[in-house]
């Protein structure tokens, strides 16, 4: 028997024609056998192959299925922040369409749900993941646990589940340049987790080039933590003190003992170390900058070319 709980499942695709049917043929699999309403928001990030098509003849089969269609590449977190924002559930599940986390969690992130918890995270125990990719995401998370969000779990996540009032509160947020689980988390909440193993995609590579990790490594440091701009203030405070140390002893040497040194490399030395902590530092604050000037433009976060399934538009 079917309750009134309805739950909304927020599926970011981008160029995933192999994984979208497959997908949606495990998650149904899971679903069907919950006392629940469902819908499924699948989130086209801008994809230039067919998943669209895909989405709409499932949409023609499953009227579960629903579809927000970008008219351009505006990331996954863009994405997943649209399918949150258009979650009409009692509560929503984040999730990835390369079967890289199981559906079949979904009724453990449901059953703590029901025991009171607003957010539900699947963390990973394990990935199976390249090497760098693993070495690269340990230390972003652990960074990014020890200077903003200490509440982070140390191995990551994209997979759980969030309460309607976690989605309430969500949509006052309106920060471009953002990670989403991080704001998540920085809502506070009751949070809870359930721990699983990662697998590897069911078809396809992944989409997250080095650069967009490192991008959105920035993103979740500069958006939850002054410190980088704290350490340049404590960098300079420091280069000061030493050259005023250093200058007093070469007085004292000059004056006293009647030595000295002379040559070029000892200046150069310091010119290039100090317009190395000069350069660091004006790239610091240039992200800082750069990314309250994206925000002072007040651009949308996404633009949709189509939605498919919704009875009415939702307005920011």
């Amino acid at each position: 028997m079917t309750c009134s709980n309805l739950c909304s499942i927020v599926v970011p695709c981008f160029n995933e024609e192999a994984n979208v049917e497959h997908f949606h043929e495990v998650l149904t699999s899971v679903i069907d056998g919950l006392d629940f309403r469902s819908e499924i928001i699948f989130v086209d990030d801008g994809s230039s192959d067919h998943t669209c098509e895909i989405i709409r003849a499932l949409a023609q089969k499953d009227d579960r299925v629903k579809l927000l269609q970008f008219s351009r590449n505006f990331g996954s977190h863009a994405a997943l922040s649209a399918g949150l924002h258009w979650a009409a559930g009692d509560f929503a599940i984040m999730i990835s369409v390369d079967l890289q986390d199981p559906p079949d969690l979904i009724p453990d992130l449901v059953e703590r749900w029901r025991e009171g918890f607003h957010v539900v995270w699947a963390v990973r125990q394990s990935r199976d993941d390249p090497l760098l990719t693993k070495i690269l995401a340990s230390a972003f998370y652990g960074l990014l646990r020890r200077i903003g969000l200490p509440n982070y779990p140390a191995s990551g996540m994209d997979f759980g589940l969030v309460d309607r009032r976690v989605l309430d509160a969500f949509r006052k947020f309106h920060e471009l340049n953002h990670l989403v689980t991080g704001m998540i988390v920085w809502l506070g909440f009751r949070q809870t987790q359930v721990h699983y193993n990662r697998k590897g995609r069911h078809s396809g590579a992944s989409k997250w080039s080095l650069a967009k990790r490192i991008k959105k490594a920035v993103d979740g440091i500069v958006s939850f933590s002054y410190l980088p701009i704290r350490i340049t203030s404590y960098v300079g405070i420091t280069v000061c003190l030493t050259s005023f140390l250093y200058g007093l002893f070469i007085f004292i040497r000059r004056l006293f003992f009647g030595l000295g040194e002379t040559g070029w490399p000892s200046v150069m030395v310091a010119v290039l170390f100090l317009g190395g902590i000069q350069m660091i530092t004006l790239g610091i604050l240039g992200e800082y900058l750069w990314r309250g000037m994206e925000q002072a433009k007040k651009r949308p976060m996404y633009v949709i070319m189509e939605q498919l399934g919704f009875d009415k538009e939702y307005s920011k």
